[in-house]
């Protein structure tokens, strides 16, 4: 409130001071202060505009964050579910076993691990089914070796032992797999 009477003073122009400054003088002094608050103005609005780029910046900052906390959430829930599907895959994979159960109860979990499954890939979880193609250890973990009986074998995967899964393109888990090995590389 103070600066206001200050400025208020400053524009005040008294008699003894207008009958002594000529008309120039007065014409100097307003161009200075016209200056002045060209100057002001410049500085607070390059202030406003400075802080308008942070804070865009700051709100980029803050949304990036939020999906990186997401994908890491998700990520570790995805990891956390994948021994589910083992145990599915445990389950059906003894041919014999699984038969001998009542047909109804055989579709009812098939179904809940399709409805599992569906979720799962809905949020870009993939499974790796290698079985036939080359050997990738960027996608594999090999844990056997079985002989190759002809050369187009040779280096590519015999049998998958369990499944590998991949998030959005980056490998969660390798399948873990026997590869086919010609008798020369041994």
């Amino acid at each position: 409130m103070a600066d206001d009477k200050d400025t208020e003073k400053e524009d005040v122009v008294y008699e003894d001071e207008a009958e002594t400054s000529s008309p120039q003088e007065q014409i100097r002094r307003l161009r200075e202060k016209l200056a002045t608050c060209v100057q002001e103005k410049q500085e607070y609005l390059d202030g406003w505009q400075r802080i308008k780029a942070e804070f865009a910046n700051s709100k980029k900052q803050e949304k990036e964050e939020k999906e990186r906390f997401v994908k890491f959430a998700e990520e570790n829930l995805l990891e956390e579910l994948i021994p589910i599907l083992d145990s599915f895959d445990m389950a059906t994979g003894n041919s014999a076993a699984w038969e001998a159960l009542p047909p109804e109860w055989r579709k009812g979990m098939e179904y809940v691990r399709s409805q599992l499954l569906a979720t799962l890939e809905a949020h870009g979880l993939r499974a790796l089914d290698p079985k036939g193609k080359p050997f990738d250890p960027r996608e594999h973990a090999a844990v056997a070796e079985v002989p190759a009986e002809t050369e187009e074998q040779d280096h590519t995967v015999a049998e998958v032992l369990q499944r590998g899964y991949t998030l959005s393109g980056k490998v969660l888990r390798p399948a873990q797999v026997k590869v086919y090995i010609s008798k020369t590389d041994k």
